[in-house]
């Protein structure tokens, strides 16, 4: 088992780090990330969703290297799965999946626990894996935008979460920005973005809708619970 590298982070040093990245561009973000963090104590996850190439695109510029872990729930749209291995390819990322274990991943698929208590899936096959390796590192980057959601309008670039801190470089990106930044740069879009899929999740639990409107429809949760 590994040694957990997390460590307590003082409101001051996080205070400082906001303070800090508020106004550089996305690509000064990450290249300054490096300056203050060892490349092994960074931890990229995505999902190869709807807006996923942008961060993927920017840190394939600054580091090719880093490993950017992919959480295989299982039950993914072939769509993504296929949309992963060209963005893999197109960009030479360095990809690493993780999932949960055989034994729990199979009952929710025989529980259908999706359609009961799509939290306890969620914790399952996305949540539980993604917490077996977390301690290995320090800092954990998302591409979360402000303007996704409410509870994402709320965040700060970095925060602390349990002992690990969170670094949302996208985080200020305004959907125009996104707009204009797939545009110039000529991003691929994920296949079912022209089906009217804004945000994309599970097959199970995704339909289509504006934002995050598609994903648990008919339910009130709009998070997975790996960024609460």
């Amino acid at each position: 088992m590994s040694t957990s590298k997390q460590s307590a982070i003082s409101a001051k040093t996080i205070r400082q780090l906001n303070a800090k990245y508020q106004d550089l561009k996305v690509s000064e973000k990450i290249e300054q990330l490096y300056q203050d963090f060892e490349e092994a104590d960074i931890m990229l996850t995505s999902s190869f969703a709807a807006t996923s190439a942008f961060l993927l695109r920017a840190f394939s510029w600054v580091n090719p290297r880093q490993v950017i872990f992919f959480i295989d729930t299982g039950y993914h749209f072939q769509e993504t799965l296929e949309y992963k291995k060209l963005l893999t390819d197109l960009y030479g990322l360095n990809v690493k999946s993780i999932r949960a274990e055989k034994s729990l991943h199979e009952f929710t698929s025989k529980d259908k626990t999706w359609s009961k208590n799509p939290e306890f899936c969620c914790s399952i096959n996305k949540v539980e894996p993604l917490d077996i390796i977390k301690g290995e590192y320090k800092v954990w980057v998302s591409g979360l935008m402000r303007w996704q959601s409410d509870h994402r309008a709320t965040l700060d670039i970095f925060e602390d979460r349990g002992g690990m801190l969170k670094f949302y470089p996208l985080l200020n990106v305004t959907r125009e920005e996104k707009d204009e930044f797939i545009r110039e740069h000529e991003l691929p879009f994920h296949p079912l973005v022209a089906k009217g899929y804004s945000s994309i999740g599970c097959s199970h639990c995704t339909v289509p809708g504006g934002d995050r409107s598609g994903r648990w429809n008919n339910s009130p949760k709009t998070e997975c619970g790996l960024h609460l």
